[in-house]
């Protein structure tokens, strides 16, 4: 069985090996299209953003779903119960992303936006962009992470556990901190948006799976399964990236074009923060002695944002063509470029944690 697992490692890296080593090249690529699409053919955004219901893109959720499924699928789920029993992984992943992550997103959207770049930005506008921040900094990644959890060969059954516990606070602790942040006594989240989206980006892809893993096992066998069809999934992933970063951008094409400089502006402070949390997680599971699948994907949770849910406050609480809607679309913007060099780190320090007995196997085979 190491043996196979083995093969299966190293065909995958194959597989999508052309990808990833021009990824950030297809990336800006893609998002050039996007951006030109919707400045040169408004027509198809128009026809995109009709397709949604509780605010959010049905066409959006299903490239997500693509991007994932080929994670979800790898996941054997009677090991689910095995991952909850380690708790470094979850205590890293929690403290990182409600005790800590909302209050420095603040902190440094605050100081730069409102103190550092007073002069360039209008205050009305500033306090828009901060509370933009606010909604991306209060939202852990939900879809996104189970791509960057794939590409530095993270957990998945763990960094499933690690989502699901992340989500179910969510939908608990959400409103409350980003109220407290803006400094309102009252907030209206769209909680069918929540709620949907957990659907759409959790349930949707873990129950397709489930159900198709175990079909095929029984029908072809884990050989076939692990040699055959997995390989061929390689690249799905990655293409579902490209075609959401597309499609994402071509929504924003007008307002990201009329506003370059603020764009940059508002790009530092959250910058800084995804590099910020990612240290802290990150090396936190490297002073805990966590092995390297399990720490990787906590430093990527905490460090990417659950824009999704972000983008679709933002509108629902300031408008499309707030600053606000704008400061959440510049999240998205950053982030993926941001983690693919993350993603790059992580793997280069890998052999800074913890080898397991399997990993061993792998290196005298």
């Amino acid at each position: 069985m190491a043996k196979n697992r083995k093969d299966k490692a190293v065909e995958k890296k194959e597989g999508i090996g052309f990808f990833e080593k021009y990824l950030t090249i297809w990336v800006v690529l893609c998002i050039g299209i996007g951006i030109l699409i919707g400045r040169f053919w408004p027509a198809f955004p128009q026809t995109m953003e009709k397709l949604e219901y509780a605010q959010i893109s049905i066409p959006v959720a299903i490239l997500i779903w693509f991007m994932i499924y080929p994670m979800m699928v790898e996941i054997d789920f009677s090991s689910i119960l095995t991952a909850g029993k380690k708790p470094k992984g979850l205590a890293i992943t929690l403290i990182t992303n409600w005790l800590i992550k909302p209050f420095t997103m603040y902190f440094f959207a605050w100081f730069f936006i409102r103190v550092v770049f007073q002069n360039f930005i209008p205050a009305e506008l500033g306090q828009q962009y901060v509370a933009g921040a606010i909604l991306l900094g209060a939202a852990p990644c939900t879809a996104m992470v189970f791509v960057w959890s794939y590409l530095t060969d993270g957990d998945p059954t763990y960094t499933l556990v690690q989502v699901s516990v992340n989500d179910l606070i969510l939908l608990v602790a959400y409103a409350p901190i980003v109220g407290f942040l803006l400094g309102l006594s009252d907030i209206i989240v769209p909680w069918d948006t929540i709620f949907l989206s957990v659907v759409l980006y959790i349930v949707i892809p873990l129950a397709a799976g489930y159900l198709s893993r175990r079909y095929i096992i029984k029908n072809k066998g884990i050989e076939w399964f692990e040699n055959s069809f997995l390989p061929k999934l390689s690249d799905l992933t990655v293409i579902g990236l490209l075609l959401t970063l597309i499609l994402l951008f071509s929504f924003q094409g007008d307002v990201i074009l009329n506003n370059p400089f603020h764009i940059v502006l508002i790009a530092i402070p959250l910058i800084i923060q995804t590099y910020f949390i990612f240290a802290i997680a990150y090396g936190a599971g490297k002073l805990l002695n966590v092995k390297h699948s399990v720490a990787a994907p906590a430093g990527m949770i905490g460090a990417s944002n659950f824009f999704e849910l972000a983008v679709a406050t933002a509108i629902a609480l300031f408008g499309l063509q707030s600053g606000a809607a704008l400061a959440t679309v510049v999240g998205v913007l950053v982030e993926v470029p941001v983690m693919l060099s993350l993603v790059s780190f992580a793997n280069k320090t890998r052999d800074y944690f913890p080898v397991t007995d399997e990993e061993k196997d792998y290196a005298v085979q």
